[in-house]
């Protein structure tokens, strides 16, 4: 039961990198070094009609235990919670 519980769960940075290859959105975490969270487990990535509150609530803090993240935009800021994710994708070709 153990191993079960344990490969429910990964490193920061494989968290990030799961959320940016499903969703091309980029978070950081603040978590000490060694910390793990669980898996992002989504096979399809959120509507672009969602707005970044919505995405945050739904698939982001539930996997967090709690730690403190950012979601980055094209220009290295915090996007708004209003701005829809088809918005804050594009915000990153925009500043290539």
């Amino acid at each position: 039961m153990e191993n079960q519980n344990e490969d429910q769960y990964v490193s920061v940075a494989e968290f990030e990198a799961s959320v940016l290859e499903m969703e091309d959105i980029i978070i950081r975490v603040r978590a000490p070094i060694g910390a793990k969270v669980l898996k992002y487990p989504y096979q399809r990535k959120a509507a672009g009609s969602q707005s970044v509150s919505e995405f945050i609530e739904g698939r982001i803090k539930p996997l967090l235990c709690g730690y403190e993240f950012s979601i980055i935009d094209g220009n290295y800021g915090q996007p708004h919670g209003r701005l829809r994710l088809e918005n804050l994708r594009d915000s990153y070709a925009q500043n290539k």
